[in-house]
């Protein structure tokens, strides 16, 4: 998928890559129009019905798919599969975090009212279900998390397999486009249409609209003291 015009080296991996392997399909979008609508596009043109996807800058452990593909195959009863992420700065050498998440649909569910259940780089999912419920919704950020909840909402089973199958690049820069005054003000915006939705309580639209709130507008150190310390199991070195 290319999101808008790409750098020269950039277009050298990618027709490399189509050299290599003939049967890839590139799809151009003439602007770069974020990542819900990305996604929304290269779904078209996905011929099966099940999707694997990753971001550009994260690196896959060679078992990744074959571990989701084995669980698939013998749990059809799943449209989401996802993983853990081994979180690294510079190289895989250097992992400093894992971001760890629930295993099964009812604690996925139930995780979900207050955080996003599924690490999204690492997630297979069914085409079909997916569209289901309309794609993403490209308005709001971050938009796998709201995908996540319409999902469950009309009845997808979610699955995490309790293990990292992939490196997450993480910098300082990951956390601080996080934060600021607009990503605040959206962030309120997606709990009140959460809360909507009928997915979440009111008293809990108030708490988790608080605490995102002011977690987006806190200066930097101490939002990344709280993402590192607070939300993810420290490895270490």
């Amino acid at each position: 998928m290319e999101d808008g015009p790409l750098t020269p080296e950039l277009y050298q991996v990618v027709g490399a890559f189509k050299t290599k392997y003939p049967e890839l399909k590139i799809v151009t979008l003439e602007t770069n129009s974020g990542l819900g609508v990305a996604l929304n596009e290269g779904l078209k043109h996905c011929s099966n019905e099940w999707v694997a996807r990753m971001d550009t800058d994260d690196i896959c452990k060679p078992n990744r798919f074959e571990r989701q593909w084995q669980f698939i195959q013998n749990h059809p009863e799943f449209e989401v599969v996802g993983s853990w992420i081994d979180e690294f700065v510079g190289d895989i050498d250097h992992i400093t975090t894992i971001r760890k998440v629930p295993e099964k649909s009812e604690e996925i569910m139930e995780y979900c009212k207050g955080r996003c259940p599924v690490n999204h780089p690492t997630v297979m999912y069914k085409k079909s279900a997916v569209l289901a419920v309309g794609g993403y919704l490209t308005k709001y950020f971050p938009e796998d998390y709201f995908l996540w909840i319409r999902m469950l909402m009309n009845g997808a089973k979610f699955y995490n397999i309790q293990e990292s199958l992939l490196y997450f690049r993480y910098s300082p820069e990951t956390i601080k486009k996080r934060g600021g005054w607009k990503y605040a003000i959206g962030e309120v915006h997606i709990q009140k249409m959460i809360y909507k939705l009928g997915f979440i309580s009111f008293p809990l639209f108030i708490k988790n609209s608080l605490v995102r709130f002011v977690t987006r507008i806190m200066p930097l150190s101490l939002r990344m003291w709280i993402y590192s310390r607070l939300l993810r199991e420290q490895i270490s070195t």
